[in-house]
């Protein structure tokens, strides 16, 4: 067990930045507000950004969903989410403010004319709202459905007022289906109006990773394969798939998890000082992290499926009987591989990538591990004590940094012993970490595309996974391989094994 030496930094801050540019007035319109998503994320976040006074003063939010239900019933059903999932204290005169603009509207829109009555709402709160005909249109439904709304919405554009379109993920189910619905929304939407969403981007560690990179003068010079000796990014999940039986089988790990998180926080990590913080300065280099990922070797792929097992001490099914999942399933629900980016800056540095689901613990890290010192004197006086430093970008939970450094022991000779230094964010600036939604969105109503992902990159992302997938057609893989609760796969361990390393967290 390692000594631990806390940092705190004492500062006094204000709960929020002060300056923050508010959106114009604007409407945001959810499409399947009876979802999980609205209830959980969207509208919570909403109430967030209205208790900062970060919300227009001209705003409106249009539920739309196939579900029957009235406005006043929405409301009800909204004010509950928010007091069972918002990170803020119910406030009555906060809600009010947002609850006045709130309206809900049932209806279908692959029906003759499912429509009208969003639009005819939106005509009328741009009168009583003041909301200039501006819109954020917020896809919260299948990708089936995206079509069949696009184009609607595309039909019926005004020439007034600027209209936004946020897709949620999965964006397409491989290169083809990500390039046929691109097509469909460009049809009516350009680039710069669409935002594809990934709400890992809108996490504040993810974001403080090019903070951290590009701020410090004492990283930036040692961040390559130089010093680099390797690099493992984890995604754990504790939990099952909570009844997502129907979008899992479709995706499993890879698609789910892999196809986008982990390849955004690989390109974070990995790319180069953009010109500026501008959205396509830092989205060019992050693309061409992605394009320079190299077809993974078949025998640094693993996959695996979780079967019964215990987590947190109460027994828990098998993915297979898991209810909607095929009793002979392979769908994966853990991926392990390594990688190569075939660049200047990380040629012949492996990157290490797994996620799973009903792991033993949650956790989503970013682990550099640097090459030991080189110095053969205390290598020989230290022995076991003298260990590679190590830095860990705690993205979640337990969000902040780590370093491991080698320390001496106080008394005689020379005893090294490794010691860890820490940063944490709610220590650090005595406040709670906003919701990746409420900026995600906020960024949205502001047109700032910097944490949305480009079309280009989401094709080379899926570029990539399909390198993968197409590795593991007509194969019978042995699942289940890893017991819920435990830490995944043996043959995962077995990988870095064959490399002389092992799994950091």
């Amino acid at each position: 067990m390692s000594a631990k030496i806390e940092t705190r930094v004492e500062l006094p801050l204000s709960p929020e930045p002060s300056g923050k540019r508010k959106p114009d007035p604007c409407a945001l319109v959810i499409f399947g507000a009876s979802g999980d998503l609205t209830h959980r994320k969207l509208i919570p976040a909403l109430y967030a950004l209205e208790y900062r006074g970060l919300l227009p003063e001209n705003f409106a939010v249009i539920g739309v969903a196939r579900s029957e239900n009235s406005t006043e019933s929405w409301r009800k059903q909204m004010r509950a989410a928010v007091t069972e999932f918002g990170r803020d204290e119910m406030r009555e005169d906060v809600w009010k403010r947002l609850a006045a603009g709130m309206h809900y509207v049932s209806t279908d829109f692959s029906s003759a004319g499912g429509e009208t009555e969003v639009m005819k709402l939106l005509e009328q709160l741009d009168k009583e709202r003041g909301t200039a005909g501006n819109r954020v249109y917020y896809l919260a439904v299948p990708p089936s459905a995206i079509r069949t709304v696009v184009d609607k919405l595309g039909e019926r554009r005004r020439p007034e007022g600027w209209m936004r379109l946020i897709v949620e993920k999965p964006f397409g189910h491989d290169l083809a289906s990500a390039k046929a619905l691109n097509d469909d929304i460009v049809t009516h939407f350009a680039e710069n109006e669409i935002f594809r969403i990934d709400h890992y981007l809108g996490k504040e560690t993810v974001q403080n990773v090019l903070a951290f990179r590009f701020a410090n003068g004492i990283f930036e010079p040692i961040w390559n394969r130089r010093y680099v000796d390797s690099v493992q990014i984890t995604v754990a999940e504790s939990i099952g798939i909570e009844n997502r039986a129907g979008f899992y089988e479709q995706a499993g790990a890879i698609r789910d998890v892999v196809q986008n998180h982990m390849l955004q926080l690989l390109a974070l990590t990995a790319m180069e000082p953009p010109a500026d913080f501008e959205a396509d300065a830092v989205r060019n280099e992050k693309i061409k992290v992605v394009r320079s990922i190299a077809p993974p070797d078949p025998a640094y792929i693993v996959r695996g499926q979780y079967g019964p097992g215990k987590i947190g001490g109460e027994k828990v099914p098998g993915y297979r009987e898991e209810p909607g999942v095929a009793p002979d399933s392979n769908t994966e629900t853990y991926v392990a591989l390594k990688v190569f980016l075939d660049n200047w800056r990380w040629a012949g540095t492996p990157f290490y990538l797994r996620t799973g689901k009903h792991l033993s613990s949650r956790a989503t890290t970013i682990v550099i591990l640097f090459r030991p010192a080189p110095h053969p004197p205390f290598l020989e006086i230290a022995g076991e004590g003298l260990r590679p430093n190590v830095l860990v970008i705690h993205v979640q939970p337990d969000e902040g940094i780590s370093i491991r450094i080698g320390a001496k022991v106080p008394g005689q000779g020379m005893t090294i012993q490794p010691v860890q230094l820490d940063f944490q964010y709610d220590r650090a600036f005595h406040v709670q970490l906003p919701e990746a939604y409420e900026k995600l969105i906020l960024d949205a109503m502001l047109g700032d595309a910097t944490l949305f992902t480009r079309i280009d990159e989401v094709e080379a992302q899926w570029s990539f996974v399909d390198s993968v997938v197409s590795q593991w057609e007509g194969a019978k893989p042995d699942f289940p391989n890893y017991a819920a609760g435990s830490s995944g796969p043996k043959s995962a361990d077995a990988m870095m094994a064959r490399d002389d390393r092992l799994w950091c967290q």
